[in-house]
């Protein structure tokens, strides 16, 4: 077998890979005496089968294999051997193509880009600054009374009823003159401005006082669950019993104990620890911003150009769906990357191939549990269908990278961030949220 150089201008790679028409039949020889022991054949006792009679029967099934084994062995070893690593999976064909034929040598062409020699970095040099913010009373009041208001009550009230209040009712539908199934109801609580029955139906009960008959008038929606009732007229009977007004639960003990603390000032604690959490997160994410930029600015290598096109283009079907976000239809090829894009891409390339790169050095890995977690959290998207979700992931693996790839992320950050120089600078909420309004501008 002889490996031949034929290309080699920046990242490209290009080689001639040739196996002997000899060394192939040797190589297929002897993969059928391996066999030949197991083989049984008509008029033959098993293992007897004569050699010749094997290479007849299974010799062209066996060289194709051979072939395929052969030229895969020769680039695993040309990647071993260079220490280079293709940005892509490396393009192989034929050289003869159709033209070859059983007794001729095997000619392969083997091209591909590969990935660049990552400089050196001294991490202990970079310099992070991150941002804390401490929960103030203001935003744990603020979170108390919106727990409030999903506790709240009901009291009877006199008047008519108004957008917020709850009215307890009986209802009958109809359609076309006839009730139909499901559509009918006693003491049915129902706020209004809920959006919990049919658009159209609660704002005509807006006005309605105890006592009062009612006939709603609606239209079901085309894309209804029910096909029986998609798209068609109905009529509801209303018998309005009671009109009630929404009240606040009190802040107080029992408000704690409804959420699962054992008194309010648990609540708070709980409340504060949530918040500081949620500014913990986005502060990391402005801190990874930064760090990025001074990574950026830190480096500067080849880039493979099949790996800055496809970032580009994707870079630019992503931004069009985001601009067009109603149109469903059309033709990726019209879809043109600008420079603006080509400059992400770089961007884009260049920091994955060093942060893989560090992460490597480091040997930061995804664990087992960090991808369970991955798949559970991602499930949760497509409630009722968790497990099938979580076993198509199992046997997708690009599915599997696509979620592995931003925990390592995260860890090659948390990596480089260690190393680094850090230091703490306390800040007001609403100036996080500058902050983070800021990074989504860009």
């Amino acid at each position: 077998m002889q490996v031949t150089e034929t290309l080699n201008e920046g990242l490209k790679r290009g080689y001639a890979i040739t196996v002997t028409a000899a060394e192939l039949d040797e190589k297929v020889t002897a993969k059928l005496k391996e066999a030949q022991p197991d083989i049984e054949m008509k008029g033959f006792r098993k293992g007897k089968v004569p050699l010749a009679l094997l290479k007849k029967q299974f010799g062209p099934r066996v060289l194709g294999e051979t072939m395929q084994e052969v030229i895969d062995g020769a680039m695993n070893e040309h990647f071993e051997t260079s220490g280079d690593r293709p940005a892509l999976q490396p393009e192989v064909k034929m050289m003869d193509g159709e033209q070859w034929k059983e007794g001729d040598d095997v000619r392969v062409e083997m091209s591909y880009e590969a990935l660049p020699e990552v400089p050196e970095i001294d991490l202990s040099t970079i310099t992070v600054e991150k941002l804390v913010v401490k929960a103030d009373e203001e935003s744990v009041n603020d979170a108390l009374n919106n727990l409030a208001a999903t506790a709240k009550d009901f009291e009877t009230k006199e008047g008519a009823a108004e957008d917020g209040d709850q009215v307890v009712f009986d209802f009958l539908g109809k359609v076309d003159g006839e009730a139909f199934e499901g559509g009918a109801a006693e003491d049915y609580p129902l706020v209004l401005g809920s959006g919990s029955f049919i658009p159209g139906f609660e704002e005509q009960l807006v006005g309605v006082s105890a006592g009062d008959e009612k006939t709603v008038e609606v239209k079901f929606p085309e894309e209804y669950g029910a096909e029986n009732l998609a798209g068609k007229d109905a009529t509801f009977e209303c018998k309005i019993k009671e009109v009630k007004a929404a009240k606040a639960a009190e802040i107080d003990d029992e408000l704690a104990k409804k959420f699962g603390s054992e008194d309010l000032e648990s609540l708070k604690n709980r409340i504060r620890e949530r918040l500081e959490a949620e500014y913990a997160g986005a502060a990391r994410q402005v801190m990874k911003r930064g760090l990025l930029d001074q990574l950026d600015g830190m480096v500067s290598f080849d880039l493979p150009p099949t790996l800055l096109d496809a970032e580009a283009k994707q870079i630019a079907h992503q931004l069009w769906h985001e601009e067009n976000p109603d149109v469903h239809d059309h033709n990726h090829d019209t879809i043109e990357p600008t420079e603006e894009h080509m400059k992400l891409a770089e961007r884009r390339v260049r920091l994955g191939l060093l942060l893989a790169e560090l992460g490597q050095k480091a040997e930061v890995e995804v664990t087992d549990a960090e991808m369970t977690q991955a798949i559970m959290n991602q499930a949760r998207q497509y409630p009722g269908q968790e497990r099938a979700f979580f076993d198509f992931v199992r046997q997708n693996a690009q599915m599997q990278q696509q979620l592995r790839a931003p925990i390592f992320e995260d860890k090659v950050i948390d990596h480089i961030a260690d190393q680094a120089q850090v230091t703490e600078k306390e800040i007001s909420k609403d100036e996080l949220e500058k902050a983070v309004e800021a990074l989504e501008e860009e």
